[in-house]
Formats: C-alpha cells, sequence, structure tokens
C-alpha cells in the first residue's frame, strides 16, 4: 500500500511536511518520502490523501488497564479510534488478585486484539 500526496507530521521535529508518501508493507512503514512512485507496482493499493494529516500511530507508554475497571478488548475498542495503535500495560492489580494465571489471561486476551500490546 502506498498513501500519496499527503502532510506527514514529523512528531520529532514537529515540522508538518507536504506532498509526502507513505509505502505500507505487511502493516509496517516500509519508506516515507515525498515521491515514492517506484514504490506504485500493479498490484499495489494507492490511497489519496491530498488535505489529510498523516501521523504515526500513538503509544500510550504506561497503562493500568484493569485500574479502569475493563478488559483489555474494551480498553482497545476505546483507544483505537483516537490514535493508539500500543500500549504497554502493567497487570499488577489483575497479579495481586488472580495471580499468574490472572496474568495469563490479560496476556491471552491482549494478543488477539487488533492494537500491539
Amino acid at each position: 500500500m502506498v498513501v500519496r500526496n499527503g502532510r506527514w507530521v514529523n512528531v520529532h521535529s514537529g515540522e508538518i511536511l507536504a506532498g509526502m508518501d507513505v509505502a505500507i508493507v505487511a502493516g509496517r512503514f516500509a519508506a516515507i518520502g515525498p515521491d515514492l512512485a517506484a514504490a506504485v507496482g500493479p498490484g499495489t493499493e494507492v490511497i489519496d490523501a491530498a488535505g489529510r494529516y498523516m501521523v504515526p500511530g500513538l503509544c500510550d507508554a504506561h497503562m493500568h488497564v484493569e485500574s479502569g475497571m475493563v478488559t483489555v478488548t474494551e480498553f482497545a475498542r476505546a483507544v483505537i479510534p483516537h490514535g493508539t495503535t500500543s500500549m504497554f500495560i502493567d497487570p499488577h492489580e489483575i497479579a495481586n488478585v488472580l495471580g499468574s494465571r490472572g496474568v495469563r489471561l490479560m496476556h491471552d486476551e491482549a494478543m488477539v486484539q487488533p492494537i500491539n500490546v
């Protein structure tokens, strides 16, 4: 997939770079640049992002899902539409209540979510 002609938000420099393309392979950024026409083949899905902003997914670096009284599934359902694509969870509360079995249950649920946990 190649997303073409968008406004790339560089989260490191704070710049907004117009006319940028993003090539995505197997769900990961493969290249970002002003002209990735060479990455477009006969079977490549091309999305025109003219006038739209492209922002890397947000990462929640420290989260206690069970403190919110929700499951990993419900938490993911709530945050994905707002741009969160990854989260690091600390299962200390479920570990205190259910021990390693609880941590395993939370882990197994997290592994089938459409978000990196």
